[in-house]
């Protein structure tokens, strides 16, 4: 949480669309925690070298279904826990 220390980092505008920026922004400010829709999660994993984002540790995915093959993609390349938050609204 922020009140102990914590650092929000937000990308530049359009940055989120870009996976060779993301993975840059997440090298260099060891973000730990990101949250993806899953085409992007897709988008990242297609262009991005994730197993060089070593201090990732928390993937969030929402707001659309989580294809099988991106969790399994993401599994395959990361030790970050993949948490998928998509259900309906009337449960959230």
């Amino acid at each position: 949480p922020l009140i102990v220390g914590a650092r929000l980092v937000i990308a530049e505008p359009d940055g989120h669309r870009d996976p060779a920026y993301l993975e840059r922004v997440i090298r260099e400010e060891a973000v730990t925690t990101v949250h993806f829709v899953p085409s992007m999660l897709e988008v990242f994993l297609a262009g991005a070298n994730v197993e060089g984002c070593g201090a990732l540790r928390r993937v969030f995915a929402s707001g659309e279904a989580l294809p099988s093959a991106t969790a399994a993609r993401l599994l395959r390349v990361s030790a970050a826990e993949l948490h998928n938050l998509y259900g309906p609204t009337e449960a959230s």
